[in-house]
């Protein structure tokens, strides 16, 4: 059934502005979920905060909205903070090119030395560092995220192993199950790491993993903090075995005296994946598109998650 009426709340103006003109009959209210909803009519659609998710969800007890959209891809944490009967979509196809470009940039820059060339200088450097051409690289997690990143590093002529839970085929080839990491780590000149976050990845990136790797190998978590043991990754590092490009960490962020963020060999950014100038513009499309949803009455998409 049409509905005639639909509120929708935003975190912020900024987010209002940027879905410009919305149909007769749809209310776009500004709602920063750090107080309670005052209103007395029923919410229809609330997108949370970005990066503030976990802390709003208290605030929507009473709501009971449609649909909660988030603003990120993961929404770990979601199912134990909610109450029954709640519908929650994610951003899927909003932060996967921002996240795959991130992730080709850790790589060129760990590859290429970039950070000693601007610790030491130009003329202190070393002068030669490994390609990412001709790499033997795994990917470990081969969602929309995976996906993406796989058609980036295409023109990049690595040779590509893509893991995933289970093993499967598709048109491209093999896709190796998880139970094949053990054979497979050994050969892994660069790991990336894009897995979702559940209660079978979460502390995936031990000892055990990292160890397996070879010498000098790299690896490069965008995935969640969680998903790698940061003592494992500490003591690796520390050693000089391993190299390290991380967008998320365990704590988050790490404090400022942690050895990780000293170490040559060791890039830290702050959770920046998804952070850049398409997010407004995708973010905004893909609200458009759960109001049109709503208003026809189908279901809304990339649903993940009823309480």
């Amino acid at each position: 059934m049409n509905s005639d009426r639909l509120i929708v709340s935003v975190p912020d103006a900024a987010f209002k502005a940027s879905l410009g003109e919305t149909p007769a009959g749809v209310e776009i209210a500004v709602w920063d979920m750090q107080s309670r909803w005052e209103r007395n009519e029923v919410l229809d659609l609330v997108v949370l905060p970005y990066q503030r998710e976990l802390t709003s969800l208290p605030y929507l007890q009473n709501v009971q909205p449609r649909l909660i959209q988030t603003q990120t891809i993961g929404y770990d944490g979601f199912g134990g903070a909610l109450s029954a009967g709640n519908v929650v979509a994610n951003a899927s196809s909003v932060h996967e090119t921002s996240t795959a470009e991130l992730t080709l940039a850790l790589i060129l820059a760990s590859q290429r030395g970039l950070p000693e060339i601007i610790r030491l200088g130009p003329n202190n450097a070393r002068r030669w560092h490994p390609s990412l051409a001709d790499r033997s690289v795994l990917l470990l997690g081969y969602g929309g995220v995976g996906r993406a990143i796989e058609s980036r590093l295409a023109p990049f002529e690595v040779q590509l192993t893509r893991v995933a839970g289970r093993r499967r085929q598709d048109e491209s080839g093999v896709v190796h199950g998880v139970a094949e990491l053990p054979r497979l780590l050994p050969d892994a000149e660069v790991v990336i790491v894009c897995v979702p976050l559940n209660d079978s990845t979460a502390g995936l990136v031990d000892d055990t993993f990292l160890s397996a790797m070879p010498d000098g190998a790299l690896l490069v978590n965008v995935a969640r903090g969680k998903v790698a043991d940061t003592q494992a990754l500490t003591d690796h590092a520390q050693k000089g075995r391993l190299r390290l490009a991380l967008d998320v960490t365990e704590p988050e962020p790490l404090p400022d005296d942690h050895a990780l963020l000293n170490l040559p060999n060791v890039l830290v950014t702050p959770h920046i994946g998804g952070a850049s100038s398409s997010m407004e513009t995708r973010m905004a499309r893909l609200v458009k598109t759960q109001i049109t949803r709503l208003r026809e009455g189908h279901q809304p998409t990339n649903v993940v998650l009823r309480t």
